[in-house]
């Protein structure tokens, strides 16, 4: 039992939380309708009832309520101060019906109501993010959780399975993928940096002579130094957005995926170095799924809305 203070009334009142509702959903609807509609005829009419039918489910509701919800004036219906309060949560109430009746349309389909995705740091995101958009205007009640991770992170979350759908440039032994893009990876500096200002091309060991900007792996069992060229001058990051501030800062170089400095490159803040030997790399990235059986629909759908939405953006 609990006790709660009526404001309209000032009266304590108690309820039985466990009790059954005695207004219907059924009742709810017609009050919200006849709200929305003005009147009693079209309400009747937009229910697909007889104007007697819904002025009795109203009457029904009414008896329930301890204080007046609609009043007359003139030829239109409209709330009392009491009605407006409980309008917004007849809605709301109706609202939540409707997605537990959808909800349940989908679990009797076979339709994920969690689906999560791990990136690689290096992929694109907002395909992906198009991608979440387009597949919950299809499936609004599945959950969608987007994780990052770097490197051999990446590996340890495909072998653990510890998403659905990954975005990564390397497929592990036993995963097979699709390519859905390839990512532009260059070394690149501030304008301003010493090594900007070089106009011949550059060699290794001119890189080796300042500071590198590295990306740290995010995997537990092992780590990879990808693209660290070994300078004595080392700055770790643990994301791309670090390594682009530092890069700014003149703290170093750094190779970064282009689609994140390219406005950077064409407002001319960044340079792009021309490194003899090691020459622009253009990563693929594949798309994997997870599942040791067979995938389901909401699956299924995000992977189809991923292919579609990278396709758009190469």
């Amino acid at each position: 039992m609990i006790k709660i203070l009526d404001r309209f009334g000032l009266k304590i009142r108690y309820y039985n939380l466990m009790k059954t509702p005695k207004i219907t959903l059924e009742q709810w609807m017609a009050f919200k309708t006849i709200v929305e509609t003005g009147t009693y005829g079209k309400a009747a009419e937009l229910m697909n009832k007889s104007q007697s039918s819904v002025s009795y489910v109203m009457s029904k509701l009414e008896e329930q309520l301890p204080t007046p919800v609609l009043r007359v004036e003139g030829r239109k219906t409209v709330l009392t101060e009491a009605g407006e309060v409980l309008y917004r949560r007849a809605v709301k109430l109706l609202e939540t019906a409707k997605e537990i009746e959808q909800l349940a349309s989908c679990l009797s389909q076979g339709w994920e109501t969690t689906i999560s995705i791990n990136a690689d740091s290096i992929v694109p995101i907002p395909p992906i993010l198009q991608a979440v958009e387009n597949f919950s205007t299809q499936s609004p009640l599945t959950r969608i959780t987007l994780l990052e991770s770097t490197l051999s992170g990446t590996d340890e979350n495909i072998l653990a399975r510890q998403a659905d759908l990954v975005l990564t440039a390397h497929i592990p032994p036993g995963f097979s993928g699709r390519q859905i893009t390839s990512v532009s990876l260059n070394p690149v500096v501030h304008v301003n940096h010493l090594l900007a200002r070089t106009r011949s091309s550059l060699s290794r060991n001119d890189l080796l002579l300042h500071r590198q900007i590295v990306l740290r792996d995010t995997g537990r069992k092992r780590t990879q130094d990808a693209g660290w060229l070994e300078s004595e001058q080392r700055l770790t990051v643990s994301s791309f957005d670090q390594a682009i501030q530092a890069i700014e800062r003149g703290l170093g170089f750094g190779f970064v995926p282009l689609h994140l400095v390219q406005e950077m490159v064409n407002q001319n803040q960044f340079v792009i170095l021309d490194v003899e030997n090691i020459p622009k790399q253009n990563i693929s990235i594949y798309l994997i799924s997870t599942a040791i059986t067979a995938e389901g629909p909401a699956i299924e759908l995000m992977k189809d809305l991923l292919k579609k939405r990278f396709d758009r953006n190469t």
